[in-house]
């Protein structure tokens, strides 16, 4: 059964590393500035943690604090916020955020959930000519009388 993991790219860890280097001259300059630290370990915790892993019978939505376990049954559809993000649209209304999954992950989506999520690529059809073709004529409609 395929299986696809969206999570945060991990060269954002050496973001969290070179944060830490560079609060250790604060840090150090009086006690209990040492919670300074705190700050990228726990942006390595989020990246680390934050993941969407999809199936073909379920949505795993892992956020900092949270796992949520959502069946294909479950989900009405996929809601593309203004960012970019996606969510799922639950049967009750409800939404649930897809942590690290984007708009360019829907045909990716599409493949692993069996068609249930529809892929954009495949819907959108040859480019049709900018200049309609002369000797075509409209369809008409018929009358039966």
């Amino acid at each position: 059964m395929p299986k696809a993991v969206f999570r945060v790219p991990t060269p954002a860890l050496l973001a969290a590393g070179l944060a830490a280097i560079a609060a250790t001259p604060f840090a150090w300059s009086a006690p209990g500035l040492q919670a300074v630290y705190l700050l990228p370990a726990g942006f390595a915790a989020w990246v680390v943690r934050n993941r969407t892993t999809v199936d073909g019978e379920r949505l795993v939505a892992r956020s900092t604090f949270r796992t949520r376990v959502i069946r294909w049954d479950d989900v009405k559809a996929i809601k593309l916020t203004p960012k970019g993000w996606l969510s799922a649209v639950l049967r009750d209304d409800s939404l649930v955020r897809l942590p690290a999954v984007r708009a360019g992950h829907l045909p990716t989506l599409s493949l692993v959930s069996g068609g249930r999520v529809a892929d954009p690529n495949a819907a959108a059809g040859p480019a049709e000519d900018a200049e309609p073709d002369q000797d075509a004529t409209p369809p008409s409609v018929e009358s039966q009388e």
